[in-house]
Order: C-alpha cells, then structure tokens, then sequence
C-alpha cells in the first residue's frame, strides 16, 4: 500500500521551534487536511534530516553547471546518512565537481533538509497554497517550505 505525506519544513534546515509554536502549526495542519485517515506528526530531530519526496522524485540538477544529476547519487548519499542524519549540507556535485550545499541542489519534486517537520500522512490532497504556507509560518514564526512524498 502507499502513501502520500505532505511535510512542512522551515526554510533554514537547522531551524527548530518551540512547543507552542510547533503545536499551533499542527492545529492548522488539522485544520487544513480534515478526514478520518489523516495523521499528522510532529518531530524535532537532532541532526539535520532529509525531508524527500520518495517516488515523486524526478530528476536533480547542480546548481553550478545546471546539468543532470543522477538520482542515484542521491539516493547512495541518503542511504549513507539516512540514520545518522547531517551536520552540514556540504557537497561536492558529482558533474562538475562544483562545492556546494544539498539545499541548493535542484530537486524536482521539491525535497527539504530540516531539523523539524510537520508530516501530514494521507493528507487526501496536494500541495498547500501561498496562503497555507504564509499561515503555517506565522503560526511557526519563522518561513516554510514543504515537500509532497509518494511512499
């Protein structure tokens, strides 16, 4: 059986909030995705970790040469850290041997690197909107970002 996730992700991936905050974001989480299969979970992680968009995942691209990574390199380098998580985004891309960061990387669909995450499973739609968003970083104090998996 699959799944979809819709997760929300602060903008800047060694950001965490507080209590409060995170539990008023999942209020609106609630708010925004009503149904009786719907779950939503909130977790602060020690290390940075990898919000990604599993089988949504198209193709990547480096930001210095613009040419096509392959999804393998990524999905060798989430296997590597998958448990352990990150200390930092720094990367060398394997096209151009250009240095730069994993948040920088072109992911399509959109993937995220975050220290928190609101993840709504079975959200029973797609993407939040502008507006969505702009409520989810109010209620967060801080910007958002968000990611849709297939698993």
């Amino acid at each position: 059986m699959s799944d979809d996730v819709v997760s929300v992700i602060p903008a800047d991936p060694h950001w965490q909030p507080g209590k409060a905050a995170a539990g008023r974001a999942a209020a609106l989480a609630a708010t925004l995705t009503p149904g009786d299969d719907v779950r939503i979970e909130t977790t602060w992680h020690d290390r940075i970790a990898v919000i990604d968009c599993a089988e949504n995942l198209q193709r990547i691209t480096c930001p210095a040469c613009h040419a096509s990574i392959g999804i393998e390199w990524f999905a060798d380098l989430l296997e590597h850290n998958h448990m352990r998580g990150f200390d930092a985004l720094d990367v060398t891309v394997p096209c151009c041997g250009a240095e730069t960061t994993l948040d920088a990387i072109g992911y399509d669909w959109p993937c995220g690197f975050a220290r928190f995450e609101i993840a709504i499973w079975t959200p029973d739609r797609d993407w939040f909107t502008d507006a969505e968003l702009a409520g989810f970083a109010e209620a967060l104090g801080h910007p958002v970002r968000q990611v849709l998996a297939h698993i």
